[in-house]
């Protein structure tokens, strides 16, 4: 078995805050093998309003840059993401930090365009695909927020062995959608589904975010949720549960070229 760690992490996080100790200790407190951070997790949210300011975006970069030693202290294997600069425009990088040794997973394709969330417009790719990698034991897929949407996407990381999808969020304070997203990609690919969120606003402006980590088992039944009294939710995960999930409907359902 590996454990797994899912949180709700406060808008406008910075490393050496109470607010850091606070998380850091509930993490240190669980000791999971995996912890699953929210969307780009240090500063204020920025993609709030348009245009893309490129100068902002470069200061929101590199104080994840900066953050990331103390991020890979937390836990054997971190998954997250950060923004990183690429041709002047931001690309959101979700990441593995393990053992001190970062790794790029994947690269967020999929992004909303609307007052709060204006990412279509600051963000674009710099690696293509959706592709699953070994971390902690087991096979490991990322979604990052938006992309939880498309189940397409899910039952792909399914078909390539993924044990578990994890997905880091930065959303709102309405759940239904997420928790029903999160519920489908269990389905369609046999795995984990663990999504960690970030809560709040450092300004109390919009976009006020909701929290609400939660997982899934690859029979989609819900495993639990974070909330302001629980912003750490742990988990073990069964890679041999996923497996045989794979042989079970609809995840064993061939496609077919037309």
């Amino acid at each position: 078995m590996v454990t797994a760690c899912a949180v709700e992490w406060p808008d406008g996080l910075i490393v050496g805050s109470e607010q850091w100790r606070a998380c850091a200790d509930a993490v240190s407190r669980l000791a999971p093998d995996i912890l699953i951070i929210n969307e780009m997790p240090f500063g204020a949210w920025l993609p709030k309003t348009l245009p893309h300011d490129p100068a902002r975006a470069e200061v929101w970069a590199e104080l994840h840059s900066q953050s990331l030693p103390a991020l890979g202290e937390l836990a054997p294997a971190v998954i997250s993401s950060r923004p990183v600069v690429h041709g002047g425009r931001l690309a959101n990088e979700a990441f593995v930090l393990g053992n001190g040794v970062y790794r790029v997973l994947h690269h967020k394709h999929l992004f909303p365009a609307e007052e709060g969330w204006q990412e279509d417009d600051w963000f674009a790719p710099a690696i293509p695909g959706f592709d699953a990698h070994v971390i902690a034991g087991l096979t490991v897929g990322v979604l990052l927020c938006t992309e939880l949407m498309f189940p397409e996407r899910a039952r792909a990381l399914g078909r390539q062995g993924a044990h578990l999808i994890a997905v880091p969020r930065a959303s709102g304070r309405s759940m239904s959608y997420w928790r029903t997203a999160g519920a489908m990609a269990a389905i369609v690919s046999g795995a984990y589904v663990m999504s960690s969120n970030r809560v709040g606003s450092a300004d109390g402006e919009p976009p006020i975010f909701g929290g609400g980590g939660f997982a899934f088992d690859p029979s989609a039944n819900a495993l639990g949720d974070t909330s302001p009294d629980r912003p750490a939710l742990l988990l073990s995960i069964d890679p041999d549960a996923a497996d045989a999930a794979k042989a079970q409907y609809p995840v064993y359902v061939r496609e077919r070229d037309f």
